[in-house]
């Protein structure tokens, strides 16, 4: 019966590590979503093009996907804390560059010093969080993880409007860097120091062997997928809503409902997968198969109780995926490359979230947006196919 008293105490300590590193994730979702929520009006008020609307959205993402394999991979090789509080602070310098500079032109620049920021702290806290989460709770760890990251992007185009309402691009930008600065300051003193752990000499062919493998493709895949069901559920919901005569207070709810879900189905899978209830190649796949199921309700039944509904489907397959794939690749990855590995796996989540709005808009301009949708559901079950086809689960890399 003692023993469960220090068990207790070293699960609450573990708890508080991992808290700053959950609000890492939020500051990343948030800082890019509160910002491209209202760039349309903030091109339309600058007389700006679409295309330079375009270039605005796609900084930041941009940046992440060249930067994070960069920053993961020294991340591995000086540890993770220097490049996590690295990251946090350039953040807050390059939010707060924009209020000093006083030029809203300069937004783009800012952006893209943001993203840059979040290429490193990013795959930082993921390394973090599993290095110092026990692999019997890797599962709840990248549960909460990514329920505060889903926290983030649901909030960012809410509080994000309010605050440029209220104080317009300078109070958003000073916010960003004033929350920046707080999570660097908190994880300066919570998160302990981490050496790197030594590492075999590694070329470029083993580099690629290592990505090739199907421990670390099947959760990438996964991930891209539900993040892809994810982008384009919050963009074209609210389209195909309209199209069928519905307001924009239904349609929001529709979409804030559908990040709502994944944001509270994350900890509870992760929680499931920990104690053995879920495995995660069937569950990537079953994730994968709700959110195209929802899809394709949205697609093929009309009114209002098919977009809610298929939110639902899609929030919960996203949110059941997502920490299912992070908590496979953290107990698969080589622990001495852990941040290299969550910086590629990363690279293929942006790529699912630039990525599934293409595909289903070029789908739709021959065969409208429902056949879009249907598009990205097939694709989505071929992805099933791929996670769950082929030889058993990989062995943990062992520490």
């Amino acid at each position: 019966m003692n023993r469960s008293v220090p068990d207790r105490a070293h699960a609450s300590a573990t708890r508080g590590q991992l808290a700053p590193l959950c609000a890492a994730g939020f500051v990343t979702a948030f800082g890019a979503h509160s910002i491209a929520a209202s760039l349309g009006g903030y091109t339309h008020a600058q007389h700006a093009s679409l295309l330079t609307l375009g270039l605005l959205l796609a900084v930041y993402d941009g940046a992440e996907v060249i930067g994070k394999p960069v920053f993961g991979s020294l991340a591995d090789r000086i540890g993770p804390r220097p490049v996590l509080l690295g990251g946090l602070v350039a953040f807050a310098v390059a939010s707060a560059g924009f209020v000093l500079a006083g030029d809203p032109a300069l937004v783009g620049v800012a952006r893209l010093g943001q993203g840059i920021a979040a290429a490193a702290f990013s795959p930082a806290a993921s390394a973090l969080v599993a290095r110092l989460a026990p692999r019997t709770q890797h599962g709840r760890a990248f549960g909460g993880y990514g329920a505060w990251k889903g926290l983030g992007y649901t909030l960012g185009p809410l509080l994000g409007g309010v605050l440029i309402t209220l104080g317009g691009y300078p109070l958003l930008f000073a916010t960003l860097a004033g929350l920046g600065l707080s999570v660097a300051a908190w994880a300066w003193f919570t998160v302990p120091a981490l050496p790197a752990l030594p590492r075999a000499r590694q070329t470029v062919l083993d580099l690629a062997r290592r990505l090739g493998t199907s421990s670390f493709l099947r959760p990438t895949v996964a991930l891209a997928a539900a993040t892809a069901a994810l982008s384009v559920g919050v963009g074209f919901l609210p389209v195909i809503g309209a199209a069928r005569g519905l307001g924009p207070l239904a349609t929001g709810a529709a979409v804030s409902l559908l990040a709502a879900t994944a944001a509270l189905v994350q900890p509870w899978v992760g929680k499931a997968h920990d104690g053995g209830r879920i495995g995660s190649r069937a569950g990537m796949a079953a994730g994968l198969v709700l959110a195209a199921a929802g899809l394709a309700l949205v697609a093929a039944l009309p009114g209002l109780s098919a977009v809610v509904v298929g939110a639902v489907f899609i929030g919960a397959g996203t949110g059941v995926a997502t920490p299912l794939g992070f908590a496979h690749l953290a107990a698969t990855a080589d622990a001495a490359r852990l941040g290299q590995t969550m910086g590629a796996a990363e690279v293929g989540r942006e790529l699912g979230d630039a990525g599934g709005p293409l595909l289903v808009g070029a789908i739709a301009i021959g065969s409208g947006l429902s056949g879009g949708l249907i598009g990205l559901a097939a694709l989505l079950a071929a992805s099933v196919a791929a996670i769950t086809l082929g030889r058993g689960q990989a062995r943990p890399v062992r520490d």
